[in-house]
């Protein structure tokens, strides 16, 4: 049996390709648009646990992708029993001043791809009557926050959708987990060195390793559709999305990407 992870050859998608092998002894299939970085993850990760590991190249914000992924695991006889969609960027703009094929990859890979993984590889493991689908959404997913409107409006699709999703695949026996974190000290934040220790101390920021740890044991261990790891963020969340108005355009004010 095989775990897919998207986005493997970076940040948290090595983490979750490490600890799938390590922890639970699967092979992998790694998927990224970065070549080298990827054969490398995969060539270590067979080497140091003893699986399989194949690296398969891909742009997932291309129409086709999700199709060609898998077919390619239909030619190639794996059969995917885990399926985490981390694959994901952040655009800190605002949306007059991003460019669209920027936005287009983010939407792609937010929405469309992840969808479309969830219905290829889902339609099997319901056939099955066994299989793990983990999606990565984010604690912005219930903000309303100027400079990320398209990151956290997606981040919000696959929120609900992943929801959606565990009441559909649940009586076929799979289970569906839908992650949302607050800062991860990963490059996809980024932030000044001091600000990454300042966050890690208090405990507003978490090490990857810690947060694919608690969300791997959530979906094999569990039947739960959600997953926040840190205490810090049941308390954050409710006040940012309340914030007033006055509030948001004050902050805003300090802000480069939207000084004038």
């Amino acid at each position: 049996m095989f775990a897919l992870v998207t986005g493997a050859s970076s940040g948290m998608g090595v983490h979750y390709a490490t600890q799938l092998a390590c922890d639970y002894h699967y092979d992998l299939l790694l998927v990224s648009n970065q070549a080298q970085e990827l054969h490398e993850v995969a060539t270590r990760l067979a080497a140091d646990y003893h699986i399989t590991a194949i690296d398969y190249c891909a742009d997932l914000s291309d129409q086709n992708a999700a199709e060609q992924l898998f077919d390619f695991t239909k030619q190639q006889q794996i059969e995917v029993d885990v399926l985490i969609n981390n694959a994901g960027i952040l655009i800190f703009r605002e949306l007059a001043q991003t460019p669209m094929p920027k936005l287009q990859t983010l939407l792609m890979l937010h929405m469309v791809t992840l969808t479309k993984l969830c219905k290829l590889f889902g339609e099997e493991m319901c056939q099955r009557r066994h299989g793990y689908i983990l999606n990565m959404s984010s604690m912005t997913a219930w903000m309303t926050m100027p400079g990320i409107q398209c990151y956290n409006a997606s981040k919000a699709y696959v929120l609900n959708f992943s929801k959606a999703l565990w009441y559909e695949y649940k009586r076929y026996g799979v289970h569906v987990l839908v992650v949302t974190p607050g800062t991860i000290n990963t490059p996809l934040f980024d932030l000044p060195d001091k600000m990454r220790r300042l966050l890690l101390a208090v405990g507003i920021s978490m090490q990857p390793e810690t947060l694919v740890r608690r969300a791997l044991k959530k979906l094999f261990r569990s039947w739960k559709k959600r997953s926040m790891p840190g205490s810090w963020n049941y308390i954050i969340v409710p006040i940012i999305s309340h914030l007033p108005d006055w509030f948001v355009f004050a902050a805003m004010k300090r802000l480069p990407q939207f000084r004038n």
